[in-house]
């Protein structure tokens, strides 16, 4: 295990490291974003006006480790906003060092702040390890997704 991490929000400067790191991230899920795509995200990250953040872990050394790229939106059953971590990775170097867990430490308490009503999150079935961290920070619930792709 390295030291603890800093958790923040993404700045401008963040780019290169964090396209770096979600490049990684495609390619692991065999996923293919166009750079537009891409683009889009980045801008809609730092433009405060768009539902769209990222947590950034920055390591002892000051190097971005991961990352939890979330979005809000309205809740039918609530006026208070939902978050949906869409995305969270962090680097093979880096795993086990407790960055995943502080990413979302970092996202309850920004939801705590913003009085936000939860926080969910998908995983693959087949993420074990990720799914062991998941199990010991909070129950799975029972709901199973459905998806038709447009």
């Amino acid at each position: 295990m390295t030291g603890a991490q800093l958790i923040r929000p993404a700045r401008e400067q963040d780019r290169e490291a964090w396209s770096a790191l979600w490049a990684d991230y495609c390619t692991a899920l065999d996923g293919v974003v166009t750079a537009s795509a891409t683009d889009g995200l980045w801008s809609a990250i730092l433009d405060d006006g768009k539902p769209v953040g990222c947590l950034l872990a920055e390591g002892d050394a000051g190097t971005l480790e991961g990352f939890a790229n979330y979005v809000l939106h309205p809740h039918t059953w609530s006026l208070r906003s939902v978050c949906y971590l869409e995305d969270l990775y962090v680097a093979p170097s880096a795993r086990g060092s407790g960055a995943a867990r502080a990413l979302i430490a970092g996202l309850e308490e920004l939801g705590r702040r913003h009085d936000w009503r939860r926080v969910y999150w998908h995983a693959h079935e087949t993420n074990y390890r990720a799914r062991a961290l998941y199990d010991r920070i909070t129950p799975r619930t029972s709901y199973v997704r459905y998806d038709i792709e447009l």
